[in-house]
């Protein structure tokens, strides 16, 4: 679990999926689809001014009643983005998605956003790695038992 999160961002595409205060919630989602992820970075000239996520448009778009096609972003945007570092260790990141309650962390190198992690890329790790001890012990215990 020590594993820093930059390991992880090797492993998935590199692409960080963005968009714009301005843009409506009807394209944001069109672009959250066509990706097939679950939340945009929201950038204003080049600065992070908020995340939009399935949550956002679920409580705040649906739940609100609102027009996505008129609704702008900024709007239902969650302004308050929990961010961390290349180095943050897997069990760090697992602990902050536990007591924030997000689901997406872009990670931050200095000023520069190199990806995002998500709650669903550190499950897939951590069950990779189970994976991998599980088949480690039984390699382990057939090798010991042989003649």
């Amino acid at each position: 679990m020590n594993t820093p999160i930059s390991a992880l961002l090797e492993r998935k595409a590199s692409a960080l999926f963005v968009t714009h205060p301005s843009a409506s919630v009807a394209d944001a989602v069109r672009e959250m689809n066509r990706h097939r992820v679950g939340s945009l970075l929201v950038l204003d000239g080049g600065r992070t001014v908020g995340i939009f996520t399935e949550r956002d448009v679920l409580r705040r778009v649906v739940g609100a009643a609102l027009d996505p096609q008129r609704t702008r972003v900024a709007k239902v945007m969650t302004e308050r983005v929990f961010t961390i570092a290349p180095g943050t260790t897997v069990e760090e990141a697992m602990i902050l998605f536990a007591e924030k309650g997000c689901r997406h962390l872009p990670v931050i190198d200095g000023e520069r956003c190199c990806g995002m992690i998500s709650i669903g890329d550190i499950s897939r790790w951590v069950a990779e790695l189970h994976q991998a001890e599980a088949e480690q012990l039984k390699s382990y215990i057939a090798g010991g038992y042989g003649a």
